[in-house]
């Protein structure tokens, strides 16, 4: 397997694939690259270099008992782009994916970067607070913590087959292997890494993150989003960056990179080809 050993010694394992210019993916918690094959195999096809890897204590790396913050989840993606020694990249995020591209181009710079995506993201703050009243209270998240830590393989099955994708929704046409899939990927990673990493998607505050930016930017963001609500994010996000693009998709869940592939593909294929805008919608 592909695996760099970043300086705490913590492998993380990455997939990259063909030549051109560079893509690269971060995922959402608990997956792995793994749910990115969808838009890795278009954009392979499209002639871009596609790269992703699985976040410390996820999917094929290894499993750190610390270390389950964004900084360290940027710090790892840092070394992973100068390991490969990518340049001109264009950075797509989903969901904890997200933070993790703000997280990295606020604390690392822009240099390597050409253009950033943030998909069903986490940032600004997800976390009900005096600043953020619009936020989920903290007590869904101790939950979240509560039953990754005395019974995942249930609670992972029980997000994949309702919420994440909006399968709990009437009339919502339901893949048992979208489910299995996403269950699949959470279970290969290890249950402290999870632990932790709801604090780290839920509580870390991407606010001043956001300010700077200096690439252009898409926030792109379903209005029926059950995991990380639209209004509390995409729109926020979008005003905090300098000149980021909105799109919003009415009625699309949060895992809409894979319910929605083909919507999400040829959107980011417009927006990253470099044409001025995406349409409105």
């Amino acid at each position: 397997m592909s695996t760099i050993t970043v300086k705490d010694g913590t492998e993380i394992y990455y997939k990259d694939w063909g030549k051109g210019q560079p893509i690269v993916f971060s995922h959402g918690w608990p997956l792995s690259a793994d749910d990115w094959d969808t838009q890795m195999m278009f954009f392979l096809n499209h002639g871009y270099r596609v790269i992703a890897h699985d976040r410390r204590g996820h999917g094929r790396s290894s499993q750190p008992g610390d270390g389950h913050d964004m900084d360290h989840y940027a710090d790892d993606l840092a070394a992973l782009t100068a390991h490969l020694n990518l340049k001109n990249a264009i950075h797509v995020g989903h969901s904890t994916g997200g933070g993790e591209v703000t997280r990295y181009i606020a604390r690392h710079g822009g240099s390597r970067v050409a253009k950033a995506v943030l998909i069903s993201s986490v940032p600004p703050l997800m976390v009900k607070t005096a600043a953020n009243p619009g936020g989920l209270p903290k007590e869904v998240f101790d939950d979240f913590q509560k039953q990754t830590a005395t019974n995942r393989a249930q609670f992972y099955h029980d997000v994949a087959a309702g919420p994440f994708y909006g399968y709990n929704r009437p009339g919502a046409k339901r893949s048992e292997g979208v489910i299995w899939n996403w269950w699949r990927q959470g279970m290969m990673g290890g249950a402290k890494a999870h632990y932790d990493g709801i604090v780290a998607f839920s509580q870390t505050d991407f606010t001043e993150d956001l300010k700077k930016f200096t690439v252009p930017t898409l926030v792109m963001h379903g209005d029926d989003d059950q995991i990380v609500p639209y209004a509390d994010s995409g729109p926020l996000s979008a005003k905090l960056v300098k000149g980021a693009i909105l799109k919003t998709y009415k009625g699309f869940p949060h895992g809409m990179p894979t319910t929605n592939a083909d919507r999400i593909n040829a959107d980011l294929l417009e927006f990253i080809a470099g044409k001025a805008s995406v349409a409105a919608g």
